[in-house]
């Protein structure tokens, strides 16, 4: 069974570039109210870290299972919201391009 640290640490390699063109971006994840990560995205390159952003663009809020399932593409991300299982604040259009910026499974 994945976990969430087993699907952060491939984030960097499912990364592309290509759909990054001319973003410069911070994507928040909340996970389980307890786990925080962020995406930073600019000059078409990805770096994830492990800690809560200052001053995120979009911030994404869900369990631990929703993260997976998301990532991985066996739920959508507006499916996810649209439920109730997963909450956005700040720039929700943001949040609708992260699925194009990585690879799927």
């Amino acid at each position: 069974m994945k976990t969430v640290t087993d699907v952060i640490q491939k984030l960097a390699s499912k990364f592309q570039p290509d759909a990054a063109q001319g973003l410069s971006v911070v994507f928040q994840f909340v996970i389980d109210d307890s786990r925080y990560f962020n995406i930073h995205i600019a000059d078409q390159q990805c770096l994830v870290n492990d800690l809560q952003h200052p001053d995120p663009d979009v911030t994404l809020i869900m369990d631990s299972q929703t993260f997976i399932e998301v990532i991985e593409g066996e739920v959508g991300g507006t499916s996810a919201f649209m439920s109730g299982r997963l909450r956005a604040e700040g720039d929700v259009m943001l949040a609708t391009k992260l699925t194009s910026l990585f690879k799927r499974r």
